[in-house]
């Protein structure tokens, strides 16, 4: 079992950082591939990064790449999201998420079993 709680969103220009925090609990924490996922107000959830066990292979969206680096430490139960050159799109409710079989790393919603809460980002143009 994983419990995940999401922090550190908020309002933020555009153009500026944010850095979300997600802390996990239970012991098999580092046995699973994390994935950040967001939600806009009508639309999908939809894939923001995702990386493995290790932390040594990440994966990205299109529309982040370059801009957002997913990272984690095993260490301390907690998987972040820094976000930079935030565009007005990047507004949504984002969730960290563990999938259903621990070490898939994967694009699709549907594969992940564990969800935090969620936390409101919100870019201003």
């Amino acid at each position: 079992q994983v419990q995940l709680v999401e922090s550190g969103g908020g309002l933020v220009q555009a153009g500026g950082s944010l850095k979300l925090s997600c802390a996990a609990s239970g012991r098999t924490f580092s046995s699973y591939a994390m994935g950040w996922f967001r939600q806009a107000p009508g639309k999908e959830r939809e894939f923001v990064a995702v990386v493995d066990w290790s932390g040594g292979v990440t994966g990205y969206a299109d529309s982040v790449k370059g801009r957002f680096t997913i990272s984690r430490d095993n260490a301390k139960n907690t998987v972040t999201l820094q976000m930079n050159s935030l565009k007005p799109e990047d507004t949504a409710v984002y969730y960290c998420a563990a999938p259903y079989r621990a070490r898939y790393m994967s694009y699709d919603s549907g594969d992940y079993y564990f969800w935090g809460q969620g936390t409101q980002v919100t870019v201003s143009s």
